[in-house]
């Protein structure tokens, strides 16, 4: 499910702070009720090793990070990231973040309760892997339970299953589509 963390509710001159204020408040309780079933990344892959690929990589010890080049894929339980080059980040010899360029890179993570996948890509995703958070920069799309959200950039927090999303200095806007299956209230197993 996305839940929006944070929009930009712009002024209107027709109804100015009231409008604001109320938008406010029913644009996440629409968007909740849109979405109605509660689907998180499963918990079980930050457990998981991270296994990392790429046709060549370059380690700087010194400067605590290794760049791979050519087809890079990331995989930690059922997540996985693959782009064009990757920038590995180590502090304290734990990978702290992967910094994934392609045309688009990619993102994909299995939801818990059979819920499916969430799928995503953009420019460059940034992986933070302490915090299990996802940035996703650049032309950023995020499909979830047949709901799609793009933007110039995507905020995604894998553990609370919350997203942030934004239009930048990018002309447009962040657009949601919702799928009609998506929007019915599932009905309890028998």
């Amino acid at each position: 499910m996305f839940y929006l963390s944070s929009s930009k509710i712009h002024k209107s001159s027709i109804h100015g702070d009231k409008f604001r204020k109320t938008a406010k408040y029913l644009a996440p309780s629409i968007i909740l009720t849109l979405l109605c079933a509660h689907s998180f990344a499963l918990t079980s892959d930050a457990q998981q090793p991270i296994h990392i690929e790429g046709d060549s990589a370059e380690i700087d010890q010194n400067n605590e990070t290794i760049v791979y080049t050519g087809s890079v894929e990331i995989v930690q339980g059922t997540l996985r990231v693959a782009g064009d080059s990757m920038v590995v980040k180590i502090k304290d010899d734990q990978v702290e973040r992967i910094i994934t360029l392609g045309s688009p890179a990619r993102y994909s993570q299995q939801l818990e309760d059979n819920q499916g996948e969430v799928v995503a890509h953009a420019d460059s995703i940034i992986y933070h892997t302490g915090q299990e958070r996802i940035y996703l920069k650049g032309s950023a799309s995020l499909q979830q339970l047949g709901n799609h959200l793009s933007g110039e950039s995507i905020r995604y927090d894998i553990v609370k299953g919350k997203v942030d999303a934004n239009s930048g200095d990018q002309p447009g806007r962040v657009r949601m589509e919702f799928s009609p299956q998506a929007t019915s209230i599932p009905k309890p197993a028998k």
